[in-house]
């Protein structure tokens, strides 16, 4: 009984750990139009700035299966999550591009980490627990994105001053990450272990890297692009576009709470293709139809087809190899490569087209994944 207690004490820590992650991407994607005009940036150069927090990501994620493995996703959790606030707080202290850029590769670094720490102590929970449960971590993540945005817009429309929700955000998870943090198991299989080294990914876990990098440029675009496109290309004002990113994080929670039991009863290689063909077809008419109100109905329901394609991935990673750190950081750092790549090459189109045309890639890249999952995941 007390160890059934201590389990469920550490999921609800754990799951507050991904709420918080969830907070933390969502206030960023809120505040980029904020950025984009403090800093005075083309789309480019904030292109650039995203590409930063992705090389900060990638380079980590090339440790970050040893780093967990050594000091235990708890420790890691705690330190990494602290170090992503900080520097989302710090975001507009400075004025200067260089600085940005700085401060974007900490945050890549944090983010990058505190997802693997987080991730791995899922996996040893749903091992210990014999049950499918990361689904519903990551719909606390989503849903951690869905108040993230929801609170974002609501002080932009009350007019409350950027900086101020950034220190205000920044603080509260502190606390979170500190007291999830403390809750969390001391042990989990393989924290004893510094981890393999990391080496480029081959066979199965390549495979389930290319399709995690293929979910996550769109999750990356939502997060960097789809309150811009409110803004710029639909004429919306700040508040009600804020909302843009609330409606995908709110329907891929949804579906994410949802999944688990999904998962026990559907094929992964079916529930992943015709998930990401919903995706594929949403994005496609919401930049067809071109409307404010048709474009947050669209990004729910792509919200709704790339909800379990991580959580599967993630899932499946950690059973392939011995290290279930590992096996998550080597996927994650092909899916990061891709949200790292996407949201940079999204800018560079809009910059010599238009933000519409830059966007066409995510339905094309949700496409491409409906094709290849039934491959890859049959394989596994």
């Amino acid at each position: 009984m007390t160890t059934t207690i201590r389990n469920s004490r550490a999921t609800w820590a754990v799951r507050l750990q991904f709420f918080v992650a969830g907070a933390l991407f969502a206030t960023w994607g809120v505040h980029v139009p904020t950025i984009k005009l403090h800093y005075a940036l083309g789309e480019q150069a904030l292109a650039i700035a995203m590409l930063a927090a992705g090389g900060g990501a990638v380079a980590t994620l090339t440790q970050a299966g040893r780093i967990v493995g050594r000091h235990g996703p708890r420790r890691a959790a705690m330190v990494s999550g602290g170090l992503c606030a900080v520097s989302l707080a710090a975001l507009l202290v400075t004025s200067h591009y260089v600085g940005l850029l700085a401060l974007m590769v900490v945050f890549g670094i944090g983010t990058s980490l505190f997802d693997v720490s987080i991730n791995a102590a899922a996996s040893d929970l749903e091992r210990l627990s014999e049950r499918s449960l990361m689904s519903g971590f990551h719909g606390m993540f989503s849903l951690g994105g869905m108040v993230g945005a929801a609170l974002g817009s609501a002080l932009l429309a009350r007019e409350v001053s950027p900086i101020t929700h950034l220190l205000g955000v920044a603080a509260c998870s502190l606390v979170v990450i500190v007291a999830a943090g403390v809750v969390m198991l001391r042990t989990v299989a393989g924290s004893a272990d510094e981890g393999p080294r990391f080496a480029l990914p081959r066979g199965l876990l390549a495979l389930l890297g290319a399709l995690a990098a293929l979910g996550l440029i769109a999750e990356g675009a939502m997060y960097d692009w789809s309150v811009l496109y409110m803004t710029q290309e639909l004429h919306s004002e700040p508040g009600f576009a804020a909302l843009a990113y609330a409606s995908f994080s709110a329907a891929m929670a949804a579906a994410r709470f949802g999944g688990d039991w999904v998962r026990e009863r559907v094929k992964p290689a079916v529930l992943m293709s015709s998930s990401a063909a919903l995706a594929a077809v949403s994005m496609a008419a919401v930049l067809w139809i071109a409307h404010p109100v048709v474009a947050l109905v669209g990004f729910a329901l792509v919200g709704l087809g790339f909800a379990n394609v991580v959580p599967v991935l993630f899932s499946t990673a950690a059973k392939v190899d011995a290290n279930p750190a590992h096996g998550i950081a080597v996927v994650a750092s092909v899916g990061y490569l891709g949200m790292m790549a996407g949201p940079p090459l999204i800018g560079v189109i809009a910059e010599h087209s238009s933000l519409t045309a830059g966007l066409v890639s995510v339905a094309v890249f949700a496409a491409v994944l409906a094709a290849a999952a039934p491959r890859a995941l049959r394989a596994a």
